[in-house]
């Protein structure tokens, strides 16, 4: 069609952002979409690139979603060391370390890309199972109560992350963030330690 632009192919010239563009639209549209709703087409369409470069660069949908998603969180050295806290205080820097994430600008998209994700998509739930039990795993030494108590520290914190960040529900959404560690930090350190 006259005036219709066409769509790029092959790479940009000279010393380009093609993998950084690609990156950034895949985040933004797993983060607005989930997994299953952003296609590599999309993405490429939201990079300004062909989708063979998409390809050229991430392989397949899935590796693209585990690089630039489920690989840039910084959720498990966080949490592995907020896991291994005095005992004490466990409760309240765990609750920190994990609500803190959401609370970044630079982290809170690829957080709600996997939630988003994992909620609508089957094989997203799968691959976000994989990454989290080979991070309790790790965290945890071994150890199946340590694992169990890390687990449920985790599923509590995302379920008040989704009402917060996703659902926006008031009396949460807008609690400042230091009234809200506080008031969840009791029983993040009941499921962690039993006290």
């Amino acid at each position: 069609m006259a005036g219709e632009r066409a769509r790029p192919t092959g790479r940009r010239p000279g010393d380009s952002g093609t993998r950084d563009a690609i990156r950034d639209a895949a985040l933004r549209l797993f983060a607005e979409h989930g997994y299953d709703g952003a296609s590599v087409r999309a993405i490429a369409a939201a990079a300004d690139v062909d989708p063979a470069l998409v390809r050229h660069f991430y392989g397949d949908k899935e590796s693209l979603f585990a690089t630039v998603v489920a690989d840039q969180t910084g959720i498990a050295p966080v949490l592995a060391q907020a896991a291994a806290a005095d005992g004490a205080t466990a409760g309240r820097e765990f609750a920190d370390a994990y609500l803190g994430l959401w609370e970044r600008p630079l982290v809170r998209p690829i957080l709600l890309a996997l939630v988003r994700s994992a909620t609508t998509s089957p094989r997203a739930a799968h691959m976000l199972r994989e990454m989290l039990g080979a991070r309790v795993r790790e965290a945890s030494g071994g150890d199946p109560e340590r694992a169990r108590r890390l687990t449920l520290a985790g599923a509590s914190l995302l379920g008040i992350a989704v009402a917060r960040h996703v659902v926006g529900v008031g009396p949460i959404a807008d609690l400042a963030y230091d009234d809200l560690v506080d008031q969840v930090a009791p029983a993040v350190q009941q499921y962690l330690t039993g006290d």
